[in-house]
């Protein structure tokens, strides 16, 4: 499918198998701890499948003006595959292998301005290939020194506008259905401030660590709860073994 809008056309071609992916290394050793808690907490609250897909600095692909555009986010979020996941492997082609991302995110890096380069020239920036090539609804950007938190969407003209956060501090995705906003405490070895997902009644979506130390405490309670019983039992003179 090919499509041409101001002054510029769009096709949706696979990745040649013998394009060399750029190797570079992150800016930050907090990105990919970042990245992969957003996708921990989404597959341990069952928000991903075989038709879902997560991606860390991983090659998503446009060609505009016949030139072969590759960018890799931090992190996106596929809501809707349409081949198996072994097909994007290397690389992932929106309406060719399945929908737009849902969102992509940018944790700012030491290549100043790269996340708001609205450059439309060859190569095109993250902000022009975002909203004008692949009409992401939604882009974010975090900066981790600052703990600041900029969510845009996709208005009715095609062009990002800043949202506001709730009461809460929280943004709502439309496309993953889950608020996002910035949380803090330890996970991975790391304290500080972290992006995480609550649900529409609020609830936050826990890691698997949270989890387990969940089902520690409500074990322990139960625990307590039948100790109790049996120590009310014995004090009334009936013996909790023969019930």
């Amino acid at each position: 499918m090919t499509v041409t809008a101001s002054g510029f056309t769009v096709s949706w071609e696979r990745l040649p198998d013998d394009y060399v992916l750029p190797d570079d290394p992150v800016d930050n050793i907090n990105q990919p701890v970042l990245a992969a808690a957003l996708t921990e907490a989404l597959n341990c609250a069952g928000y991903l499948d075989d038709r879902t897909l997560t991606t860390t600095n991983y090659a998503i692909c446009a060609t505009l003006n016949n030139r072969l555009v590759v960018k890799g986010p931090d992190w996106a979020f596929i809501q809707e595959l349409r081949v198996p996941k072994t097909d994007v492997v290397r690389s992932y082609t929106p309406q060719l292998q399945g929908a737009i991302p849902a969102i992509v995110m940018e944790f700012l890096s030491n290549t100043e301005g790269e996340e708001y380069s609205v450059k439309p020239t060859y190569p095109p920036g993250k902000w022009f290939f975002y909203e004008q090539v692949l009409r992401v609804p939604f882009y974010t950007i975090f900066d981790i020194e600052t703990e600041v938190l900029e969510v845009y969407h996709l208005n009715e003209n095609g062009r990002y506008v800043l949202d506001s956060p709730d009461e809460n501090g929280r943004y709502w995705i439309a496309g993953v259905d889950l608020f996002l906003g910035v949380w803090y405490g330890e996970n991975f070895n790391r304290s500080g401030a972290w992006l995480r997902w609550w649900d529409a009644d609020g609830n936050l979506l826990l890691w698997g660590r949270e989890l387990a130390e969940q089902e520690t405490r409500r074990a322990e309670q139960e625990k307590q709860r039948a100790d109790r019983l049996r120590e009310k039992l014995l004090e009334a003179g009936i013996d909790p073994d023969t019930i």
